[in-house]
């Protein structure tokens, strides 16, 4: 079995063939806002002392889910709430644009994440668009004081994505 997961690989990486996910393989994408943010810089303030601790509780909450990637944006906070699940998982955070369209980021995660679990941690007013873009349906709008939304939206082998979300 393992030879077969290394072959399919090693044939995906030569580009000789586009590879796809096995058969019931699923994606999931997993989303949040960063946690509380602190006072201490208008523009790109840290995680406060509550916010550290979402971001403990994250981290804790995720410890068995089989991560492949984790992503934030470059601001501190985005950083500070992703950083302690990559740590936890032995990942680097990979810094993507806030700015970029809900769509094009989406399809850049579905191209990148044919399969495995991936943590991608925004902003209030990026989040819900990213959900709705991978998911396919309507996301209300995240409030500035909400930070303990989380999105889940799964995705099997024949492109069908379902989204839940809850609160940590």
């Amino acid at each position: 079995m393992l030879f077969l997961v290394f072959l399919v690989a090693a044939m995906a990486a030569c580009g000789t063939t586009a590879w796809t996910a096995p058969a019931g393989a699923t994606t999931t994408f997993i989303l949040v806002r960063h946690a509380e943010k602190g006072t201490d810089d208008a523009r790109d303030p840290s995680l406060s002392d509550v916010g550290k601790a979402r971001a403990d509780r994250l981290a804790q909450l995720l410890s068995d889910a089989p991560l492949m990637a984790v992503y934030a944006t470059v601001y501190r906070r985005t950083q500070q709430t992703a950083q302690p699940v990559a740590d936890g998982h032995g990942i680097v955070v990979t810094t993507y644009d806030a700015k970029m369209a809900d769509a094009a980021f989406a399809s850049q995660l579905r191209a990148a994440h044919a399969h495995g679990t991936v943590l991608v941690v925004g902003h209030s007013n990026t989040v819900p668009g990213i959900a709705a873009a991978l998911s396919g349906t309507v996301v209300e709008a995240m409030q500035d004081d909400q930070f303990d939304r989380i999105y889940r939206i799964s995705i099997d082998s024949e492109g069908k994505a379902t989204l839940s979300q809850s609160s940590y």
